[in-house]
């Protein structure tokens, strides 16, 4: 609507000015739409290069051992010493590739989380990483109302992302998770005892596609309107996430 006292070409120009405007706004946006697109394609790419990497060294060199360990037994007398020891080798390495194909399912899709929630699966997670990765962990959750199920799934896999940093990067001897609601958000606290690392450096890395740690947790939360922060230096890091509930925007505590 015109301004009662604006003239038919001051109306055009604020008009034309508007619509320069609305697209500027449209163009930004379609930016950051392909920004996350790219970022998410990365770090699915990321998670099927590791899945390949354990599936190669774990499993699939499990059973090429054993395919060998079977080939050798088929040519002997079952009669022949050593035979039943033999035997015994080849089945202990069939419980090992069974095992760690049970692990490599849990950690694609914890089914903990669908059947129990978010606390329980979060302890399963620190209980697990822990002793793999020489990593002491402590898990925290407070009383949290009912979560849907994109939410808990988003902030176990902000965790378990945050976690798998630290056993690779930081040279910790201890990390701990705390997950709280506060003032309509959900609050998630990561924190380690490791070297730390410079966070713009990081950052900077992340921007450029580099690395898909810090800038795919931060992509993940901008998804759901969340924000990050991060702190690092000598004693260690910790990174905080903070996820409104109801869609609107939450405050970092300092």
């Amino acid at each position: 609507m015109a301004h009662p006292t604006e003239s038919l070409d001051d109306t055009i120009a604020r008009l034309r000015e508007d619509y320069r405007a609305l697209l500027h706004r449209l163009e930004s946006n379609q930016g950051e739409f392909q920004r996350l697109g790219r970022a998410a394609f990365r770090a699915q790419e990321e998670e099927r290069r590791r899945i390949s990497r354990e599936l190669h060294d774990g499993l699939g060199q499990n059973l090429t051992a054993l395919k060998h360990r079977l080939s050798l037994l088929a040519a002997r007398d079952p009669l022949e010493a050593g035979w039943s020891e033999g035997l015994e080798e080849a089945i202990a390495l069939c419980d090992s590739s069974l095992a760690e194909t049970r692990e490599l399912s849990r950690l694609l899709r914890p089914q903990i989380l669908d059947d129990l929630g978010l606390e329980a699966a979060l302890g399963w997670l620190g209980r697990s990483l822990g002793p793999a990765s020489g990593l002491e962990v402590e898990v925290r959750v407070s009383p949290l109302p009912t979560l849907d199920g994109d939410l808990q799934t988003h902030a176990f896999r902000l965790v378990q992302e945050a976690l798998a940093n630290i056993a690779r990067h930081a040279s910790a001897r201890k990390a701990w998770v705390s997950v709280r609601e506060s003032a309509g958000c959900l609050r998630i606290e990561v924190g380690d005892d490791g070297r730390g690392f410079d966070v713009d450096s990081a950052s900077e890395r992340a921007s450029r596609g580099e690395s898909s740690g810090l800038g795919g947790m931060r992509d993940r939360l901008a998804l759901y309107g969340g924000r990050m922060l991060v702190e690092s230096g000598a004693g260690g890091t910790r990174i905080e996430a903070v996820v409104p509930l109801n869609g609107r925007a939450g405050t970092l505590a300092p």
